[in-house]
């Protein structure tokens, strides 16, 4: 086995979530290609001290019942999978990337039901567990990246063995400065946004909750977002791809929703529940070793020079006060011809900070 997933493995185990003797630790092992990090990181708890338990998930076990269940069962929470999260002390999502059409026989009502459920797991497992989420590279993974497998994972490995130690102290400067702003305004591509981001806290990712990590974030005052915003890149929800996403708020609502595919299905996610029409995060792309697009929000979330914006649930450590059964990121590149200001100040122009 490739020695790099044995340090992924190590860098998980022991910085990611800093496992302690004695917890207990749900490793959810998602399509049969994340077996050899499955494997090391399993070793690596172990050692730890931790109990630990594997649960396989996969896209075709979803699909199988997306075609043929009922409404019940579609719309249905797994139980075990939810007991898992009052378990677990802590949660190691292992994702390997699966075919983005799997789901395209799927009427979009069908899988809005099962996006619904699923959301009501992940809401418990951000609340419950110390958690953190890996996206593991495949064959249908570096075929979305349109490259090849070899490729891929160097730079995935090259992205998630940063010295997260001292890029973290960088991010945490740049943090520390935007945190003495009130106003964000964004200017870009068919792009017009304006939110507060006054009495929030920016928080960054440094490896311990997505990885490859790389990320400054906050969440917005959602009373407070107005205007419009373009996303260049294609946005992935439930096997569902919508390119072309523009979105408009007034005072806070969330007024108008489009896309150039898959629009209705975007609709009827944005209609959720009251949260799911809000800007829950607002992030930047800070990760120097990542570059490509792969469709998959993430690796795409990272990227530098981008800024990523969620529609629904807020991390309550950011100081976002609302619910909503969704957390749903969408990347917007900003590399091109695109400026924010903080309270009327530069801070970012063409995917750099300038500040």
């Amino acid at each position: 086995m490739d020695e790099r997933w044995n340090e992924l493995a190590r860098l998980l185990v022991n910085w990611s979530v800093a496992v302690k003797s004695g917890e207990r630790v749900m490793v959810a092992m998602h399509e049969v290609e994340s077996l050899p990090l499955t494997v090391a990181v399993y070793e690596e708890a172990v050692k730890a001290g931790a109990f630990v338990q594997v649960q396989f998930l996969s896209e075709r076990l979803r699909h199988a019942l997306l075609k043929y269940g009922t409404d019940e069962q579609v719309g249905w929470i797994p139980e075990v999978e939810d007991y898992g999260m009052e378990w677990a002390d802590v949660y190691f999502g292992l994702r390997g990337a699966h075919n983005l059409y799997e789901n395209a026989d799927v009427p979009d009502e069908t899988l809005a039901l099962n996006q619904r459920a699923m959301g009501k797991v992940s809401t418990h497992r951000w609340q419950k567990t110390r958690w953190v989420v890996v996206r593991v590279p495949n064959e249908s993974f570096a075929q979305q990246a349109h490259t090849d497998i070899e490729t891929v994972l160097d730079m995935f490995f090259a992205a998630s063995l940063l010295d997260w130690e001292e890029a973290g102290r960088e991010w945490r400067r740049i943090a520390a400065v935007l945190a003495q702003g009130d106003r964000l305004h964004l200017l870009g591509r068919q792009t017009d946004l304006w939110f507060s981001v006054k009495g929030r806290t920016w928080l960054i990712g440094d490896g311990r909750i997505s990885v490859p990590d790389g990320e400054i974030y906050t969440a917005p005052v959602e009373t407070t977002i107005d205007g419009t915003a373009y996303y260049e890149f294609p946005a992935v929800l439930g096997g569902r791809i919508m390119d072309g996403i523009q979105l408009t708020w007034k005072q806070g609502r969330l007024v108008d929703a489009r896309a150039d595919t898959n629009q209705e299905y975007l609709r009827q996610i944005a209609a959720t529940d009251s949260g799911s029409g809000l800007i829950g995060e607002f992030g930047f792309g800070v990760n120097p070793a990542w570059r490509l697009l792969t469709t998959d929000i993430l690796f795409d979330e990272k990227i530098g020079g981008t800024i990523h914006t969620a529609l629904g649930r807020p991390y309550p450590e950011c100081g976002g006060t609302y619910q909503s059964a969704i957390h749903w990121d969408i990347v917007k590149d900003m590399r091109v011809d695109s400026e924010i200001y903080l309270d009327g100040q530069l801070v970012f122009k063409n995917g750099r900070f300038v500040l």
